[in-house]
């Protein structure tokens, strides 16, 4: 039988603040009937120990009330990340087919929770240039029919698929080359580069993704993508740039930060209206230029880091999320994690 106390005792050595919480969840990752479970059981304490993430650590994250497989080589989600999907779904209409389009699609967790919310009206596409992710992906969206494509964001799509997409994510890595080296050790040792270094200023996915999403998108259509609060404004001038009608929203709770861009509609002429200089903000009390109230900006030195897990990877209460996981989830997996994918 395993050394319960022994085991909380030895995660909390390492620095893991919620112990008990991860405790339970290795402990129920290695079934009691399981041969040589003692042993099992120790190699996944020492994996954590390590700093390894406990996701990879234990299989999988609950994210949207769904179970998504990981492990060595993706980008974990965060629950942050549930917020977009909140987003997301407001802008689908009530009836008929929904065309869904996932770039960056990492483990998956993204289409796969707006696949599942809509059901069978909904068909979802994803890819991701990483093959390692993609292995993950393929495993989570295989039970929902998905078509999973490996490439450079819009590369590898069909043509077929220009005009028609209704809601397209890309949670794309929004960190300064600079500032991934802030990150915690976890991240920076565990998950790929690609899916956390955002270039320069942590906008040069963004900016190839939002030029060509006029393209893909149905007109009505919508783009989502996470940022750094103090990203959102200068995402939202390259969405109108684009031809986007764009717009911020917050949620202070889970200190998430979603830009929002529209497709135009085209007029009965033909010709397509334009988008408004203006960005619509949603959040009370807010400017473009300093955040919140109009001072200084809440968070993080540029942008709060994509992804930013707490030490020793879970849990703060702060994170926690307006949707709920499924019922029974473990508290330690409840508890938000930071940011996206």
């Amino acid at each position: 039988m395993a050394d319960v106390a022994g085991l909380v005792a030895r995660l909390r050595a390492a620095g893991c603040v919620f112990a008990e919480d991860e405790a339970a969840l290795l402990l129920a990752a290695v079934p009691e009937d399981a041969a040589g479970r003692d042993g099992r059981l120790d190699a996944l304490v020492a994996r954590r120990v390590a700093g390894e993430p406990l996701e990879h650590v234990v299989g999988h994250a609950v994210f949207h009330g769904l179970r998504i497989e990981v492990g060595p080589g993706v980008f974990v989600p965060r629950r942050r990340s549930e917020f977009l999907v909140a987003r997301a779904l407001d802008g689908v209409r009530a009836e008929g087919e929904v065309t869904l389009l996932d770039l960056c699609c990492g483990s998956g967790a993204l289409g796969l929770a707006l696949r599942t919310a809509l059901g069978p009206r909904a068909t979802l596409y994803a890819a991701d240039v990483d093959p390692g992710a993609l292995r993950w992906a393929r495993r989570n969206l295989a039970p929902v029919g998905a078509h999973v494509y490996e490439g450079d964001l819009y590369a590898p799509l069909p043509d077929a698929l220009r005009g028609r997409v209704d809601i397209l994510t890309a949670n794309v890595p929004y960190v300064p080359s600079e500032e991934v080296r802030l990150l915690p050790a976890e991240a920076r040792a565990h998950e790929p580069l690609v899916a956390l270094d955002g270039g320069t200023d942590g906008l040069d996915l963004v900016r190839r993704v939002a030029h060509e999403a006029t393209t893909w998108l149905t007109p009505g259509g919508h783009l989502l993508v996470e940022s750094g609060e103090r990203q959102a404004y200068e995402i939202a001038k390259l969405f109108t740039a684009a031809g986007l009608r764009a717009e911020v929203v917050h949620e202070e709770e889970g200190w998430a930060t979603v830009v929002r861009g529209t497709r135009p509609h085209t007029s009965a002429s033909g010709q397509e209206f334009q988008a408004p200089p203006a960005i619509e903000e949603r959040g009370p009390g807010r400017s473009p230029e300093t955040g919140a109230g109009g001072g200084a900006p809440k968070r993080g030195p540029g942008a709060q880091p994509r992804g930013t897990p707490r030490p020793h990877h879970l849990l703060r209460p702060a994170d926690e999320s307006r949707v709920h996981p499924a019922p029974g989830a473990p508290r330690a997996y409840r508890a938000a994690r930071g940011a996206t994918r």
